[in-house]
């Protein structure tokens, strides 16, 4: 069975403009010890599917679809119902370390906080969990650390922390919202590490939100490819990464920086991603595909395997001959 199992997921805000529409029918699931990736460019949808899960979205927001947790659906679960799980059961990393750590508490308080809620320990017995797992993720001379302040770490540690408040109560799905953001290279590879390490260690299930097809290829098990809220390409990672078929995916792989490459041939997609509250009449990526005729800018492509017995989803309206000649033009350029 499943832990995760999400079925044609939507997000909707109202605005004083009319509808957003965020996400549009994202289905994935999710084994123990199975990470998937959610990847695109920014404002492609990636935070709010999983805040759609967390049951955080922002007020004007409302989920459609299912997101079965163990076979029971979080979108239609009460406060109380899914306070039992959050933090517990399934637990959240979020982008930025420093806003989401209270700077009026000490790390030991926020920590503890969660184990005498969710777990019923005392103060002494959720301190002595707490040092554990700072020695777990890695934190340097832990019992004393543990009693210091959010900003008396570095950005490298704050994420730490919150990696060790995630897993306190070792959950079985850990979302990671862009998780080594503004973290440098070396750092970024520690987090990473440390990841992997956890996820061997405990067996949980990950959903990494993330821009950086890098950390992904390090990470991750299922990729999917979001586009103006709706999936562009979804399957392995070896698939992604090795055999791509979709314009936008495409494209993202060719902007990665190379060490062949100088500055001058970096290569970007062309345009900007679309307003979502104005979402193109087609295919979202239509106004920027250098291949997109009028059926893709008239009618959206629909999401199906790529062929029969493949377990790759695709939607686009071109052959995949066609795409992938048109991107091994582009790369030759």
């Amino acid at each position: 069975m499943n832990i995760l199992e999400v079925n044609n997921l939507g997000v909707q805000f109202s605005t004083q403009d009319g509808a957003v529409y965020a996400v549009n029918g994202l289905s994935f699931s999710l084994g123990k010890g199975q990470t998937l990736g959610i990847v695109g460019e920014s404002g492609s949808g990636k935070s709010q599917s999983v805040l759609a899960l967390m049951g955080l979205l922002a007020r004007n927001g409302k989920a459609s679809g299912q997101a079965l947790y163990m076979g029971s659906n979080l979108l239609d679960m009460s406060a109380d119902g899914l306070n039992r799980i959050r933090g517990n059961r399934m637990a959240m990393i979020f982008q930025d370390p420093m806003t989401s750590l209270n700077p009026y508490l000490t790390v030991e308080r926020q920590m503890t906080e969660v184990l005498q809620f969710h777990k019923g320990m005392d103060r002494a017995s959720a301190r002595a969990a707490s040092v554990r797992m700072l020695d777990a993720v890695k934190i340097p001379e832990a019992a004393t650390r543990v009693s210091m302040y959010p900003h008396e770490f570095s950005g490298g540690m704050r994420q730490r922390v919150m990696i060790a408040m995630a897993l306190l109560c070792e959950p079985e799905v850990l979302i990671a919202d862009e998780p080594t953001t503004a973290l440098d290279v070396t750092v970024q590879a520690q987090i990473l590490t440390l990841l992997r390490e956890l996820q061997r260690d405990f067996g949980t299930a990950i959903v990494l939100i993330t821009h950086d097809l890098g950390v992904v290829a390090g990470l991750c098990d299922q990729v999917m490819v979001l586009y103006g809220g709706r999936v562009m390409e979804q399957g392995s990672a070896r698939h992604i990464f090795g055999n791509a078929s979709h314009p936008y995916t495409l494209g993202l792989l060719r902007a990665i920086p190379r060490m062949d490459r100088d500055a001058e041939h970096l290569l970007a997609i062309p345009g900007a991603p679309p307003n979502m509250a104005r979402l193109p009449k087609g295919c979202p990526f239509s106004e920027r595909c250098a291949i997109a005729n009028a059926q893709c800018h008239d009618v959206k492509p629909a999401l199906q395997l790529l062929a029969e017995g493949a377990t790759t989803l695709r939607a686009c309206h071109k052959n995949v001959d066609a795409v992938q000649a048109m991107h091994a033009e582009g790369a030759a350029a």
